[in-house]
């Protein structure tokens, strides 16, 4: 068995908790793509959706600056963890935040500008690249303004201030005095929900699970003529489980997200949600 196969069946069952054989099968029979891998073996019903499904190997930090009201946040990655705690690489990393916010995340204007030392940000990467030895990308940012709302924020994993693995932002309708916004963040951060409701959740996500969902049925060995119905119930709580409004409130299982929005007289304006390498 060559190195790359094993390599990737490891990864495989590192990511499903599928044992050896079955990983290697659908290895073989997917060329060793580890996506459609993953696909075939929930199809066949061996492996269930988890959180595990998005680890990626990409590591780095999500930075976070605020003034006024106004926020923005920055991914900047690295290969390894190792070089996400170098001192030069978190100093670069602290430098271009503070930029991002004042370009408002305009990738393109971030590059262009000039830092402390008098050299364009695409040309210090260059050389902290060449210096450390390993790939930097500054990957994504967002800016969310102090207009029509008001946005609160929470940092998970912090390493210092305003810099953490997992970051959750949010534009609220307005402030309460339970401080709704921030805990509705902290919500965010852990359950990760795929948008805010379902009318903005992607067709081609929803389309895609209940593919997959009926073929597990019909694996399984259920009656065609009851795999439409139960997929329906299952494509139902999928949507549900993913979109924000409708999760499970985490400080109360009894609740749901809507229910403390509308207990504090609150809408979400906007969200989103940065997890370093998530996606990558």
């Amino acid at each position: 068995m060559s190195k790359d196969l094993i390599e990737s069946v490891k990864k495989l069952r590192e990511i499903t908790g599928v044992g050896f054989k079955d990983c290697k099968a659908a290895i073989d029979e997917t060329g060793g793509d580890i996506e459609k891998s993953i696909e075939l073996l929930r199809k066949k019903g061996i492996a269930k959706a988890s959180n595990k499904m998005n680890r990626t190997a990409a590591e780095g930090l999500c930075l976070l600056e605020e003034k006024n009201g106004e926020v923005s946040i920055i991914e900047i990655n690295s290969e390894t963890d190792f070089v996400a705690k170098n001192k030069d690489f978190i100093s670069f990393c602290k430098e271009v935040s503070d930029i991002n916010f004042k370009v408002k995340a305009d990738l393109e204007k971030i590059n262009k500008t000039l830092m402390k030392n008098n050299l364009a940000v695409e040309t210090n990467l260059t050389d902290l690249i060449a210096k450390i030895g390993e790939k930097i990308t500054i990957r994504r940012a967002v800016f969310f303004d102090n207009k029509n709302g008001d946005n609160s924020f929470y940092i998970h994993g912090a390493v210092e201030e305003n810099i953490g693995k997992i970051i959750a932002l949010i534009k609220t309708s307005k402030k309460d005095e339970n401080d709704t916004g921030k805990k509705v963040a902290m919500h965010i951060s852990a359950m990760s929900p795929l948008a805010l409701e379902e009318k903005k959740l992607d067709k081609a996500i929803i389309e895609k699970e209940m593919e997959i969902i009926k073929a597990e049925l019909l694996n399984s060995g259920k009656p065609a003529d009851m795999v439409e119905k139960i997929a329906k119930g299952k494509i139902n709580k999928f949507i549900s489980d993913n979109t924000l409004i409708n999760q499970v409130w985490i400080m109360d299982p009894k609740k749901k997200v809507s229910d403390i929005l509308k207990e504090n007289n609150i809408q979400i304006v906007d969200y989103i949600r940065y997890k370093v390498g998530e996606g990558v």
